[in-house]
């Protein structure tokens, strides 16, 4: 069974505290795994979370400070103790190859073949999925270290009306068929299109933005996007702060969404600077600036991705669920 959703590994920025281990997020999509910035602490926070080395296909890192890497180690090492045989694509910005070198071969241990080097450089690049049921792009973002935000996109289909087929006769393996072809003979001969019998069915994307200030980079990771995964790291009151050290506020946050027009936004890496009973402050300020639906992260979170946007056919104006 597919399963699409985000497992919140850790949600602190710089400094972990006693609520929230350095950062780490496992987005799952349709039996792969995509781990973005693993920082120290991962592998154990994958284990209390319930899942494993053997559910990572991808390991994604934004950019070489701590909080974002210094679980690299640790979840390469167990991906090769565990014998994972699967490719595990691992995509980080070329000019910290130091740094990922580094990382990779942190310590002495049974090394693995299995880890796939895909260095990411310029202002955008394409990565090669291969057969995945997803593409992923990167684009620069705006940090004092380079970084990178990632976007992850289901191509576009159709959802087929069940009605519709059965009013032309078309059912079994004609179904695949005119999914596949596009035109097909009924039964009865007449011919049927897929445009008769289906309406456009949009990709579903997920946008994964951290350390940055607001920017070009941002905003078009985040355009369109059904889940914006973005830092939220100071309040409104401390904005010349995250100016100074490339971040964001909840507020600035919050407008990335609503320019954008996400359908739900993820807040995470918070400063250690604000205590628990600060936590509604991040609330308050991000849905002052976007009408839509908030999650502020905890760790070990499980958020599922939103319900499906379905385009309203031409014909009639009714909507259709496939």
């Amino acid at each position: 069974m597919s399963v699409r959703d985000l497992i919140v590994l850790g949600s602190a920025s710089a400094v972990p505290t006693k609520a929230r281990n350095h950062n780490g997020y496992l987005l799952r999509w349709d039996g792969h795994g995509v781990l973005f910035d693993p920082g120290e602490g991962t592998q154990r926070q994958m284990s209390r979370a319930g899942v494993s080395a053997h559910d990572v296909t991808w390991i994604c890192v934004t950019h070489f400070h701590g909080d974002h890497c210094l679980g690299v180690p640790g979840v390469v090492q167990r991906i090769a103790r565990d014998g994972v045989e699967h490719p595990v694509d691992a995509a980080f910005p070329a000019s910290g190859r130091t740094y990922w070198e580094r990382l990779r071969h942190a310590t002495v241990f049974r090394d693995t073949d299995v880890v796939r080097e895909r260095p990411v450089s310029g202002e955008r690049m394409r990565l090669d999925t291969g057969d995945a049921p997803f593409t992923l792009e990167a684009r620069r973002l705006s940090h004092p270290v380079e970084a990178y935000g990632y976007r992850l996109e289901e191509p576009d289909g159709r959802t087929m009306l069940p009605e519709e087929l059965a009013a032309r006769g078309v059912r079994g393996p004609l179904i695949r068929r005119l999914q596949e072809e596009g035109r097909i003979t009924a039964p009865d001969g007449r011919t049927v299109t897929l445009e008769e019998c289906s309406v456009p069915r949009p990709g579903q994307k997920v946008a994964f933005v951290m350390d940055t200030r607001l920017c070009d980079g941002a905003r078009e990771l985040a355009d369109g996007v059904d889940m914006l995964v973005i830092e939220s790291t100071f309040l409104q009151e401390d904005a010349d702060l995250a100016a100074e050290y490339g971040h964001l506020t909840a507020a600035q946050a919050a407008s990335v969404a609503a320019e954008a027009g996400v359908q739900r936004l993820v807040l995470t890496h918070f400063s250690e600077r604000y205590p628990a009973e600060d936590e509604h402050r991040f609330l308050d300020e991000a849905s002052a600036v976007f009408g839509g639906e908030i999650t502020l992260v905890h760790d070990l979170d499980r958020i599922s991705m939103p319900p499906r946007r379905l385009n309203v056919p031409e014909r009639g104006q009714e909507s259709h669920h496939g």
